[in-house]
């Protein structure tokens, strides 16, 4: 099955390696951040940039870089930033949140998920290791273990990116052939963010593998009615949902315009062989 994550945050724009998914922005289940805490409504003076020592000024910093070259793709310099950011400050669960996320982007499994250990041990409570790590696991067919920390994260009070992980945990449920879960899940997250493309592409995928054809049609049109966001995944979806819908002429057309716009793509090569069931 071919799942589209979710465009996430602009923080993080390079994904594991380990899925073969689609993409329409950025991929989703990962996100840094490298914020000043802050403390509000407890009595207490917000925490700015003023109240940070040298130490946190310097390991942020070095976290701003370090978030910069990840989502460039280079790994090994991003590193090298993380590094000098625990050096600064060793209590930085952020830094470890990212450490995991460049370690699976090498390939290394064991460091990978101390690192995602650690940063949850110093922040118990942080949601988006929580995402990071779930994604991870997802990547690694240990879907229980997934599904457990995305509903800690959604468990989070006043968790902010409720859409965003419903999505993920969709989509892993759906890796796991979990088809009625994931549609339940992808259904939630569409309830709180309707204009996320990649929950309709998802959610039409889950419906056309439940032969729910007629509302798969319906969240597939959506995206493809915006010509910025369709691609050739995109296209190939809503004519192979077409075709079983026996509408043979739309598919048509859709396959027409999947090999204008897109030539070169695998789903063009698919529907010039008539391999809709692919």
């Amino acid at each position: 099955m071919t799942m589209l994550p979710m465009p996430g945050s602009p923080r993080c724009r390079q994904g594991f390696n380990a899925m073969a998914l689609i993409l329409v922005a950025v991929l989703a289940g990962c996100t840094t951040k490298t914020t000043v805490t802050e403390s509000v409504g407890d009595g207490k003076d917000l925490v700015t940039a003023s109240d940070e020592s040298d130490a946190s000024r310097r390991a942020r910093i070095r976290m701003e870089l370090a978030s910069a070259y990840f989502g460039r793709g280079q790994m090994t310099t991003a590193l090298d930033q993380v590094k000098l950011a625990l050096q600064a400050d060793p209590t930085m669960s952020d830094a470890y949140n990212l450490r995991g996320l460049i370690y699976a982007n090498l390939g290394d499994d064991k460091l990978a998920e101390d690192s995602f250990r650690r940063a949850l041990q110093l922040n118990p409570r942080d949601a988006d290791t929580m995402q990071n790590f779930g994604y991870y696991l997802c990547q690694k067919k240990r879907y229980p273990e997934a599904s457990a920390l995305f509903d800690q994260a959604l468990a989070v009070p006043q968790y902010r990116d409720q859409s965003r992980t419903l999505l993920t945990k969709g989509v892993c449920e759906a890796f796991a052939g979990q088809l009625a879960e994931s549609e339940a899940t992808l259904l939630q997250a569409y309830r709180l963010d309707p204009v996320n493309p990649s929950t309709s592409v998802n959610l039409a995928e889950v419906l056309y593998r439940r032969g729910d054809y007629e509302r798969a049609r319906f969240y597939i049109r959506r995206v493809n009615s915006k010509p910025e966001l369709t691609g050739s995944q995109t296209l190939w979806l809503a004519a192979r949902i077409e075709q079983r819908l026996g509408n043979r002429s739309g598919a048509q057309e859709l396959g027409d315009q999947l090999r204008r716009r897109f030539p070169d793509s695998r789903e063009a090569g698919s529907f010039e062989r008539g391999n809709f069931d692919e």
